[in-house]
């Protein structure tokens, strides 16, 4: 293998677990009408077909809204939005039709390519489209008749389904009908909303032209409900990210495990996204899916993963498959995204007042964060759960990283009797002591 092609192969290998993980999920992707007309869009058609060749079970759900802007425009009409939705009125809805139907059109076009020497070659994808959605009126409300604006009533889960599981994909236009034979104008955001919870999905997907939530000019790669509505409440967000935030809020709080807001506009944002363990947007989940928590046998072999340079670097001490497990009880380890990337394991000494805190690793690409201090106020906590007084560490190279945190150099003599007598004098290890 040759210094080129080694990064790509390596990529491919840590892309596996992803690849299973996300085989035969529900994935419903919301394209703006921005995002079909900028550059990118053929880009992102060549990645909605890999990700349907990877198993995933794709309902796009796209939006009009610059496009019949653009018509009402053309044809003088004035649209009056009202709480951030248009209100459509009979020459609005003829705009609605047209803009919908061009659009639907050149999506399906899109998707329908299949040039040789290009990403879509074999890819045959089947798109389906049709009336899966009944809607219903959005009526009168604070003295605003919204006219043909309307909302989801009910989503024919069985009819989508179906069509998934034959491995199409399913193409939903922002419109409902009803069962007198009305159309009606949906907000995008809402429709792939209702519809991810209506299916279960297992991902939302939000493609907008931010990259995803920030804060103070910095993106937030990952937030849960709770921290997402607060950043609605305490910063001033473009209209587009308050939006996609608030309903993925929506989304997640009705049973959809994961929400994502990506940027249309960056090149092979879907396959970082949904490959890498960091993405390239802002995750929401109701709950952190990095959490920091008591290790368990199904862990041993992520630990050994993860100590196992430092060990053969002379760093750590070597401890074998089997007595982890033995000892996994002693352990605590950081999970991100089913991959354990710090750990750490305190094991009480003889003199019953004493723990010693061993094995403590965090992940080369992850010491950002404070997780190493995250980790160590854990383990803290665990000592003095277990009426511990003190935490003794032995290290040879860590040792101005536990100095800078309140640990003190005492030396061998300090340890229990017991320790002392394990101690290895070949290794030198200097010996630390903090006070809990």
């Amino acid at each position: 293998m040759n210094n080129q092609t080694k990064p790509y192969v390596d990529w491919f290998r840590n892309s596996a677990p992803y690849i299973n993980a996300n085989r035969n999920k529900t994935v419903v992707l919301m394209l703006s009408g921005e995002a079909v007309a900028h550059t990118q869009f053929k880009s992102i058609v060549h990645d909605i077909a890999l990700l349907n060749s990877l198993g995933v079970k794709l309902v796009i759900v796209h939006g009009a809204r610059n496009q019949i802007d653009q018509l009402l425009a053309e044809q003088g009409i004035q649209s009056q939005v009202f709480q951030d939705l248009r209100v459509t009125d009979g020459q609005s809805l003829d705009c609605v039709k047209k803009a919908v139907g061009a659009l639907r059109s050149e999506i399906e076009a899109a998707l329908s390519m299949g040039l040789a020497n290009s990403p879509m070659h074999g890819a045959r994808l089947r798109v389906c489209s049709g009336n899966y959605i009944v809607g219903k009126p959005l009526g009168i409300r604070d003295g605003v008749d919204f006219g043909h604006t309307g909302e989801v009533r009910r989503v024919d889960c069985a009819a989508i389904r179906q069509q998934l599981d034959l491995g199409g994909i399913v193409l939903l236009p922002p419109t409902g009908y009803s069962p007198t034979g009305e159309l009606f104008n949906l907000s995008a955001e809402d429709l792939a909303t209702d519809t991810a919870i209506a299916l279960g999905a297992d991902k939302l997907i939000l493609m907008c032209a931010e990259q995803g939530a920030s804060r103070d000019g910095v993106l937030v790669s990952e937030l849960n409900t709770q921290e997402a509505e607060q950043l609605l409440a305490e910063t001033s967000q473009s209209s587009d990210i308050d939006r996609h935030l608030a309903v993925a809020c929506r989304a997640c709080k009705s049973g959809v495990p994961r929400a994502h807001l990506v940027s249309y506009q960056d090149d092979g944002v879907l396959i970082t996204e949904l490959y890498t363990r960091d993405g390239a947007g802002t995750l929401i989940t109701v709950k952190s899916y990095e959490q920091l928590r008591q290790a368990n046998i199904t862990d041993v072999g992520g630990i050994i993963e993860l100590i196992r340079p430092l060990e053969q670097q002379g760093v750590l001490v070597r401890r074998s498959r089997e007595l982890l497990e033995k000892e996994i009880g002693q352990f605590c380890v950081i999970e991100r995204d089913a991959a354990v990337i710090g750990c750490a394991a305190l094991y009480p000494l003889d003199d019953e007042k004493t723990g010693e805190l061993a094995c403590f690793v965090v992940h080369p690409d992850y010491r950002a964060a404070n997780r190493g201090d995250q980790l160590l106020a854990h383990m803290v906590k665990q000592a003095k759960k277990q009426n511990l007084e003190a935490l003794v560490v032995l290290t040879t190279q860590t040792a101005h990283w536990f100095l800078e945190r309140g640990f003190e150099k005492t030396g061998v003599d300090a340890l229990p009797q017991g320790k002392q007598a394990l101690y290895n004098l070949q290794r030198n290890s200097s010996v630390f002591t903090l006070l809990v």
